[in-house]
């Protein structure tokens, strides 16, 4: 399919499209959702406020349409809305995407797997910050423990997924973990993507000393003599690739403090109920829903997206103070999607 490829202010195309499905989860991580905040009282978005399935297809092959070729659901939990497969099935059929993943903690996975490889998913991030069982339940906020989460993706890989697990690292929380995920991934032939800590929202106590950055992880791990560099797959691939010299697995590393990636950032991203955001660290977004349920035209939704993305110019990883991030209004990630 021919498209009408567009840039930003900084010469950025537009690739990569995050669609968060809900904003509720079942966990409450204390990086994204913490319980002290999202309490059993926390007001979430009503039901018909979400963008509808059909409305997330109209609005994501209008985006395909703008050079838009990877999907990836999110949320919140994208597994707490009722009918993902559904919605599954009608971004496989948009002319122009060619890859659709979605990222999970693992915890409804067991149930659904199934449904959503027979709707065509074949990709999944799931999300694992510990092994240690008490320390990954008092992460997750609820409890659950991480057999539960391992023995879910066991199931989805049997099904035929393909699995990374995502590790959000956290100094003096979870970094004595990053050495056993390591090599509890690496026994099982999974790629690990170790996450640098960031300041997502404004709501998860994040500062510069609790970032366990990348290089310093890649020392953890055995440095040049254990991993060796990948080429990406793909421009402004996100994840920085290694495989293990003796080549049974992958790691990656997501640095977006300690080695920002902005310059080749080619995500848009788009909330449960229909705004659009140019970056994870926006401090505001564009209201698409408006526009859909005002009966806009395709080519008058073309027009807002495409104005949105032009002006575009980004960067904040890469312009990033420790007093910007505590000052500057960001929207929370369990909103915007991770």
């Amino acid at each position: 399919m021919a498209a009408n490829i567009i840039q930003d202010r900084l010469s950025r195309p537009m690739r990569d499209l995050r669609i968060s499905v809900t904003d509720r989860c079942n966990f409450r991580c204390a990086y994204c959702m913490p319980k002290d905040i999202f309490g059993d009282d926390y007001a979430f978005l009503p039901k018909e406020s979400l963008l509808s399935w059909d409305e997330i297809a109209r609005l994501a092959g209008l985006y395909a349409k703008l050079g838009v070729r990877k999907i990836r659901l999110t949320g919140g939990e994208p597994l707490m809305r009722r009918g993902l497969p559904d919605l599954i099935r009608m971004l496989k059929g948009i002319p122009g995407i060619e890859d659709i993943g979605c990222t999970t903690n693992g915890l409804l996975l067991g149930k659904q797997a199934q449904s959503l490889y027979d709707a065509g998913l074949r990709r999944l991030n799931v999300s694992l910050d510990a092994l240690d069982p008490e320390l990954f339940g008092a992460m997750n906020g609820r409890g659950i423990q991480p057999a539960i989460i391992l023995r879910h993706i066991e199931q989805a890989r049997e099904i035929g997924f393909q699995v990374k697990v995502n590790m959000v690292v956290q100094k003096g929380v979870n970094d004595r973990e990053i050495v056993p995920m390591a090599r509890y991934c690496k026994s099982e032939g999974i790629t690990l993507r170790f996450i640098e800590f960031m300041d997502v929202g404004n709501e998860n106590g994040w500062n510069l000393g609790r970032v366990v950055t990348k290089r310093e992880i890649f020392e953890r791990l055995g440095g040049d003599a254990t991993l060796q560099p990948v080429c990406p797959d793909h421009p402004g691939e996100v994840a920085q690739r290694y495989r293990y010299t003796d080549g049974r697995a992958e790691v990656g590393f997501i640095s977006s403090v300690s080695e920002a990636f902005c310059s080749a950032c080619s995500r848009v991203r788009l909330s449960s109920d229909g705004n659009m955001y140019a970056c994870l660290f926006a401090s505001a977004g564009f209201d698409l829903r408006a526009l859909l349920r005002a009966g806009a035209s395709d080519d008058e939704l073309l027009e807002a997206i495409i104005s949105v993305w032009e002006k575009r110019e980004d960067r904040y990883s890469e312009e990033r103070t420790e007093h910007m991030a505590s000052h500057r209004k960001k929207i929370g990630m369990s909103y915007i999607g991770g």
